[in-house]
């Protein structure tokens, strides 16, 4: 398969739709509060940047937030992303709005994959990071609904020291609930997450270790967020050339790619008030929806331009061989040293050169 050109458009863009939010996240990087603000994108505003993201190529785009079910219109924005083509899928909080027939409705509108956060095997620790008692029971309601009503699963799961221990009872859980895809995200320290821990690098490797042998087995894809280096561990141990990646998918699962899918290379996100990022986790605007294009913006801006550049790349992560295929998470270099480019502080391995 003829890989995906990422200096013209990115596989994915999340649109971070709203920053309401009825809970209270302990690790939420957009330190989300219940109110929603006036400074969001309005839905004509948000039907013209599904039209721009459709016509720049983009094949995947997910509606997010906060709790993107807190827009009354968000069936209004699926229903626009499905007529210009889009895979569409949508991340909803475990509040008194996640309700069957809303559901229902989406199905219905054609919407591709509904994902569902997950941070704990139990309610005693997802809802202590939730903050909210009762959402634990919630989602797994709501995957009940889900698997009913036949709309394709996904468990999202950001692991952190609070509960990097709950690793094995996790993968037990996900693979009771009949998904389709497990993302899997490393925390990165911002927003609220800053006071949560994040895993040491042999915490990494260990993971890394266990989630490949899932991986080998699992009826499902599983796919890791902010940490890149899954994929040099791949290449070290067989499970992936060293030219090759996987690439997020939806309803259908990964997309081989030979470049590393990362923040700004073959990803986007535009936060809440149209600002075009590189990633959620690494929120430095290069331009706004509201007065620049965002195809532009993604293929010409300096930003995105350095982050697609393995050249640019300072220090271990500039020397080493896997660069390509990895890349490191930009984000949690950025979060934990001021810059984008500088080794990922998450990774142990030491290049050759």
């Amino acid at each position: 398969m003829k890989a995906p050109d990422f200096g013209v458009a990115p596989l994915l863009v999340i649109w971070e739709t709203t920053r309401s939010c009825a809970l209270a996240c302990r690790h939420c990087r957009a330190s989300a509060e219940l109110g929603r603000s006036p400074q969001e994108l309005t839905s004509e505003e948000g039907r013209g940047l599904i039209d721009a993201v459709a016509g720049m190529g983009t094949p995947i785009m997910i509606l997010s937030g906060g709790d993107p079910f807190n827009r009354p219109d968000l069936e209004v924005l699926v229903a626009r992303g499905k007529e210009r083509g889009l895979r569409m899928g949508t991340i909803p909080a475990a509040t008194p709005n996640l309700t069957r027939r809303r559901l229902e409705g989406l199905r219905d509108l054609g919407l591709d994959q509904l994902a569902l956060s997950l941070d704990g095997p139990d309610a005693a620790l997802h809802d202590s990071l939730r903050g909210v008692p009762g959402a634990f029971e919630r989602t797994l309601e709501a995957a009940g609904w889900a698997r009913e009503l036949g709309l394709p699963l996904q468990i999202n799961t950001c692991f952190s020291r609070s509960n990097a221990h709950a690793l094995e009872a996790m993968i037990e859980l996900v693979c009771r609930l009949g998904v389709v895809f497990w993302e899997v995200f490393f925390l990165i320290p911002v927003g609220r997450g800053v006071e949560l821990g994040g895993l040491s690098p042999q915490e990494f490797e260990d993971a890394f270790e266990r989630l490949r042998q899932l991986e080998a087995g699992a009826g499902f894809v599983v796919k890791l967020t902010e940490g890149q280096h899954y994929r040099r561990y791949l290449a070290q141990h067989g499970g992936l050339a060293a030219g090759a990646a996987k690439g997020p998918g939806i309803r259908g699962g990964a997309t081989a790619t030979k470049v590393a899918v990362n923040a700004g290379k073959g990803f986007a996100f535009v936060d809440y008030r149209g600002d075009i990022c590189p990633s959620g986790f690494l929120p430095l605007a290069a331009g706004n929806v509201r007065t620049d294009s965002i195809a532009k913006v993604y293929r010409d801006s300096d930003l995105f331009l350095a982050l697609r550049d393995p050249s640019r790349l300072k220090g271990k992560c500039g020397a080493c061989e896997f660069r390509v295929v990895c890349s490191g998470s930009r984000a949690r270099a950025h979060a934990m040293t001021g810059d984008y480019l500088a080794s990922d502080p998450g990774c142990l391995y030491e290049p050759a050169r």
